[in-house]
């Protein structure tokens, strides 16, 4: 493959996860997230989100390792640490929000909802970077 090749393939397997959820998570705002079945959804759909970004970030920090392109490797591998670090972060306060819930703390759906968009945001930012270094990436070794 050549490098341009590996380039492309790294970000078409990044791409692919957080284009999904960026198209996925909205749906979610037109729901109450007191809900409980809609509720566990929205968790189970970020938790596979970041166990995605986590093993798509590995595969493209290793393929960009074997390519040689050192900084194209830390770029992805710093996205592969924010998905392992930031799945046990996010879903711990996710299921806070969630005990709360059912214990009977009425603002927990609010906060709920927070969570929801900071990490619709976070995953925007993430696609907007990524989209953004394309032509940096894709240039030659």
């Amino acid at each position: 493959m050549t490098p341009d090749g590996v380039a492309v393939a790294v970000m078409i397997i990044l791409l692919f996860p957080m284009g999904y959820f960026t198209l996925a998570s909205p749906a979610f705002l037109l729901v109450k997230l007191d809900i409980q079945p809609v509720a566990q959804l929205l968790r189970g759909m970020f938790n596979a989100h970041f166990l995605v970004m986590r093993v798509a970030g590995i595969v493209g920090t290793v393929a960009f390792l074997l390519d040689g392109r050192l900084v194209a490797a830390a770029g992805v591998g710093l996205v592969a640490a924010l998905a392992i670090w930031g799945r046990h972060w996010f879903m711990q306060r996710m299921d806070d929000q969630l005990s709360a819930r059912d214990a009977g703390d009425t603002e927990a759906p609010r906060r709920l909802r927070r969570l929801h968009w900071s990490g619709m945001l976070g995953n925007a930012a993430l696609l907007v970077a990524l989209v953004a270094s394309i032509p940096y990436v894709a240039v030659s070794a």
